[in-house]
Formats: C-alpha cells, structure tokens, sequence
C-alpha cells in the first residue's frame, strides 16, 4: 500500500508550495492513472513517491517503509521511467548485466517479449537509438525488473502510433497481481483501456480519486444527438459525430466503456456530480 501522509512540499522556501497538506492511500495491484494538467504536480509526486525528493513535512510510506529513508528493500521493489532520460553509451545487453543483480525478480523471460514486441534486438548500442525506441528499452528494462510498484511518467511521449499500440500491449500482458502501476499522462487515449483506477489533479489539490469500476457504474459515455440531451446529461463537447456526453447512468443502461477524455474535462470543469 502506497500511504501519502499529510505531506507538504515546495521546491524553494520562496516558492509556493506544490503539495500543501496532501494526503492519498492507494491500494496495491492496480494500474493508476495521474492526470492533471501542466504545472499540477504529477511528475513531482512520483519522484516524492521513489524518496528521489523529500516532502518539507508529512510522510510517504510504501508498505510502512517511509520511502525517504531510501532503504535497500525498498528501493528493490520500486522503479522509475521518467519523461526525460540519458542512457549511458554502451550495448543494452550489458546495460542489462550491470544493473540487473540490484532487482532480485529481474525477468529474462519478460526482458526478451518485451524487446521482441518493440521490435528491438537485445544487443543495440543505446546512443544509435532515436529518443523513442530509447523509451521502448528502458520500459523493456523496467517491466523486467519485476518489481511491485513501477512509477511511468508520459511513457507514450516519443512513441508513434504502432509503438502505442505495443506499449499498451507489453502492459498488458506483463502486469500481475503482485505489480502497482502508476502512470502520468497527457495522453489520455494512449492508456485508457489499461487503468483499473484514476486519479485527477488540480492545483495540487485531488480532485478525483475513484475506480473504473466505479466510475462506469456511475457515467455512461456515449454520443448524442441534439434531440437526446436529457436532464441526467452532466457534460457535452460538440464533435463531427455528434455531442459527446458524460451523463449519469439511470438503471437500465447498459455499461459503456470509460472515456479518460471526456471524464478528465468534465471533472475539470466542475461538471461531475460527488
């Protein structure tokens, strides 16, 4: 369990803060969705999370572990793929040997369906690379290492449209029960049909935290003609195939699949019912 204790955090003691009294509990085994938009914190969550920064007051504890304490257990179950990254000048087949015996799970199996699926041979030379197949390695990396929670921030940044597709496939079919995945995103249809759970935030603050479950058994998504804008319509963007609504679900709906979009602006503009 990821525990967010009444943390504060500001990156200079004349900034204002990021996180002012932010608590948060997420349970395991679950594939999470951060979204907000720029400037709200997200990024800066996970590094809080991986004990990479330090929040000013409060505590962050994974499996009561305080994570800044930065313990050698801890760190062995924790991964980071951040947005931005340099890899070192070398084959990746030995960027795999020299950090592989830190993550004691590490999978050779998951290593090579990962490679294969991205289309890249174990032995490239990283800095031949473009930025986006770069991106493809260390996610191989990072799903190999097995551990129970990885932290992904925009990982379909740089990726094509194929590239997507295989992405969302190598999640897919590499998740277990045992695995927390936390993924901060802009690119809300790139991993809408993977989450199990969202989390919305605004102005640092969350403003929503519900499951899919939930949340499908609560909207439906559907387009509307004009005509069909009913009362139980909570929200509506205009679109070429009609207006696109999020509306309260009535009893004999049939479930409709969650659209991360359409529920991200609607909860942004204020449009969702509590």
């Amino acid at each position: 369990m990821i525990d967010i204790q009444n943390i504060t955090f500001r990156y200079s003691s004349k900034s204002a803060p990021v996180f002012d009294n932010f608590c948060l509990r997420l349970e395991q085994n679950k594939v999470i969705g951060l979204l907000g938009e720029n400037g709200t914190g997200k990024s800066t969550l996970l590094y809080l999370l991986m004990g990479l920064l330090r929040p000013n007051e409060g505590h962050i504890k994974v499996e009561n572990t305080d994570v800044s304490h930065r313990t050698r257990a801890t760190l062995q179950q924790m991964y980071i793929v951040p947005e931005e990254f340099t890899l070192p000048q070398m084959r990746f087949a030995d960027y795999v040997e020299t950090y592989r015996p830190f993550y004691p799970a590490f999978s050779d199996e998951i290593l090579q369906r990962c490679m294969e699926e991205f289309h890249l041979p174990l032995d490239v030379q990283l800095n031949q690379l473009s930025m986006g197949d770069k991106k493809k390695a260390l996610m191989s990396f990072a799903l190999a290492t097995n551990v129970r929670y990885l932290l992904m921030d925009e990982p379909t940044n740089g990726l094509d449209v194929p590239s997507k597709k295989q992405f969302r496939k190598v999640i897919a079919t590499t998740m277990t029960e045992e695995r927390t995945l936390i993924i901060a995103t802009h690119q809300l249809h790139d991993v809408e049909s993977l989450l199990d759970h969202v989390l919305i935030l605004q102005r640092s603050q969350l403003l929503l935290n519900n499951s899919v479950e939930a949340l499908c058994e609560k909207y439906t998504f559907n387009v509307r003609s004009n005509d069909a804008l009913t009362d139980d319509v909570l929200y509506t963007e205009r679109t070429p195939q009609g207006n696109a609504t999020l509306s309260l679900r009535q009893p004999d709906d049939e479930e409709t699949q969650l659209n991360l979009e359409l529920l991200f602006n609607a909860a942004t503009s204020k449009n969702l019912q509590d």
